[in-house]
């Protein structure tokens, strides 16, 4: 099964092709965040450079949250735009679960963070066994400071872009980090989270695709807080 599958959840844009859970190719690019004018670019070389039409794709997949919420509606509409063109399926991964297949087989508590700011992340705790990967801790939002003390005394490493933000707090907790060349959102290992899907008949139709965000965007809050406010006001609570 060819699986052509994007992440661009973060700041990393990335497709890969596998063939079988083979890579037959990835391409990715860490650069100013510039998803909408690079991503197709990516996709295009990588396709012509293995010599492939969209037409030997049997499997669409995107990380689908959470993540930058730009990001994931560029990644979620192409993908889809895609699987549209030629007919085929569709499959949505966690970008969590996804960053835990850049560790394949580790030992202990896989532990993927996203920045999600104000010394917030985006967190899920996975763990390998003899039948795949095991969801420990489902993925939610909270602090950096209540992610770390969930799990203490735990064999744990810590994977992903909020590594980076909070590295110190993590050592200092006696936690690992995945090495760099390991720790950023990968399209190859959403392939492989896809793949896992399609063995369980977990597709989709291009329609049916939607991201995950986990919380509300910044806009939606301070919405949120206004209209509660001015609601507050109609009552006389606030002066």
């Amino acid at each position: 099964m060819k699986i052509l599958a994007i992440d661009t959840a973060a700041e990393t844009a990335s497709a890969a092709v596998t063939d079988g859970g083979r890579v037959l190719g990835e391409y990715a690019l860490s650069h100013k965040k510039t998803h909408s004018q690079k991503l197709m670019v990516l996709i295009e070389r990588m396709m012509s450079d293995l010599e492939l039409d969209m037409r030997d794709i049997d499997l669409f997949a995107a990380a689908q949250g959470p993540g930058s919420f730009t990001g994931l509606r560029i990644g979620i509409a192409t993908i889809k735009a895609l699987a549209h063109s030629v007919n085929k399926p569709v499959a949505g991964v966690s970008t969590l679960e996804s960053l835990a297949y850049n560790l394949p087989f580790a030992d202990g508590i896989i532990l993927p963070v996203m920045d999600a700011r104000n010394r917030h992340v985006f967190n899920a705790a996975y763990k390998w066994t003899g039948s795949g990967l095991k969801t420990v801790i489902q993925p939610n939002v909270c602090g950096i400071d209540e992610c770390a003390e969930r799990i203490k005394g735990e064999n744990v490493i810590f994977v992903g872009d909020g590594v980076n933000v909070h590295e110190d707090l993590i050592l200092s907790r006696g936690f690992k980090t995945a090495p760099v060349n390991a720790r950023l959102n990968r399209a190859s290992s959403a392939a492989a989270a896809a793949l896992v899907k399609a063995g369980r008949g977990e597709t989709l139709r291009y329609t049916e695709l939607t991201p995950v965000y986990l919380r509300l965007s910044q806009a939606e809050q301070e919405l949120e807080k206004r209209m509660a406010r001015e609601a507050a006001e109609a009552k006389g609570e606030l002066k």
